[in-house]
């Protein structure tokens, strides 16, 4: 497992990323210690949470992901051997994050409030990576739009953001800070604001980027390479689109859209046909869809590290195993002559 370096830090991540989301919900705590052990033993030193998982977020299961990845730690001691991240809510009515029921929005407050509880759920003194898990300023996000609509509401300032995140750099409750589903914009008045104060700078930017949504491309990428804000990949697998389990209209039973119906960020009029495209590829090639889709987003050079997710251990070992896949200059340009015909179908 090949190691990259997070940012401009001293932090050497795996390529391959151990998301965390389905834990406390669709996966039990025990299948979440034989991940972490598997991932562990496969060479994976680089772990993704948040306060909000596990998803769909609810009342009910909000925290128990971090819960559980708190519970291996006990009983692993094995705290030095992760990188570790988790993410704080942007601007939302999820009220029951926060203890007097408020809509989540970056405050000092609530930042400060949610790490306290992120640290105490995980049993950790400090976190590696903190992320911002959306803006905090209105934005279309989640499969939305992608061009801009301005919505005029109230939102806290980038510089005062960072104020907050810095004071817990300087207590030792966080190492470093990233993004995640941000814009070229916001990525650069973050470094921006950080390169005029000695508040921490963005290190990563997690966004979604696969075959059917390749957006981060457009602008993203060119700020990862020259200012080393490099991407952590989430959805590779187009939250299961690119496997071809939900193809013609099938609907495994335990599946996450049969479960929660909530897949339709890829969904589009378009979608269907672009993914046969791709499947086809890997069919021609005897690769596994799922291995060719994880394997295109780990070898982009703007990637830092690839967070898959999985439900079953034999879907972590096929994301897992997807570094040994040899993507031949023959195979990239049939997926660019498949993206050059389909486009982003999904954001």
């Amino acid at each position: 497992m090949k190691k990259r370096k997070l940012g401009k830090t001293d932090i050497n991540v795996s390529e391959i990323c151990l998301g965390t989301m389905t834990w406390g919900e669709q996966n039990t705590e025990k299948d979440g210690h034989e991940q972490m052990d598997y991932a562990l033993d496969m060479g994976i030193n680089f772990f993704d949470t948040a306060e909000m998982y596990a998803v769909p977020p609810r009342k009910e299961t909000q925290g128990s992901t971090e819960k559980i990845i708190g519970s291996w730690f006990k009983e692993r001691k094995s705290r030095d051997k992760v990188i570790l991240a988790t993410k704080v809510s942007g601007r939302s009515p999820l009220n029951w994050l926060r203890e007097k029921e408020q809509p989540t929005e970056q405050s000092k407050a609530q930042i400060f409030e949610a790490i306290d509880k992120s640290l105490s759920r995980l049993g950790v003194d400090y976190i590696d990576l903190y992320q911002l898990h959306w803006p905090d300023r209105p934005m279309n996000l989640f499969g939305g739009s992608i061009n801009y609509e301005h919505i005029d509401q109230p939102s806290n300032e980038i510089n005062e953001i960072l104020d907050s995140l810095n004071d817990l750099v300087r207590v030792g409750k966080i190492r470093h800070i990233g993004l995640s589903n941000e814009t070229p914009w916001g990525t650069m008045k973050f470094l921006h604001h950080s390169s005029i104060s000695s508040t921490p700078r963005v290190q990563s930017i997690q966004n979604a980027y696969n075959l059917l949504n390749r957006t981060f491309e457009i602008g993203g990428s060119e700020i990862a390479h020259r200012e080393d804000v490099g991407l952590l990949a989430y959805s590779p697998l187009a939250q299961g689109y690119l496997t071809g389990k939900y193809q013609n209209g099938k609907l495994p039973k335990g599946s996450r859209k049969e479960l929660f119906n909530r897949l339709q960020r890829y969904e589009g009029p378009y979608a269907e046909e672009a993914i046969e495209d791709y499947l086809s590829i890997a069919q021609k090639y005897s690769i596994d869809p799922s291995q060719l889709a994880n394997q295109f987003v780990t070898t982009r050079p703007f990637v830092t590290s690839n967070i898959i997710g999985a439900t079953s251990m034999e879907q972590l070992k096929l994301a897992v195993t997807s570094i040994e896949v040899d993507l031949t200059e023959e195979i990239e340009n049939e997926i660019e002559k498949a993206f050059q015909k389909h486009g982003n179908v999904a954001s």
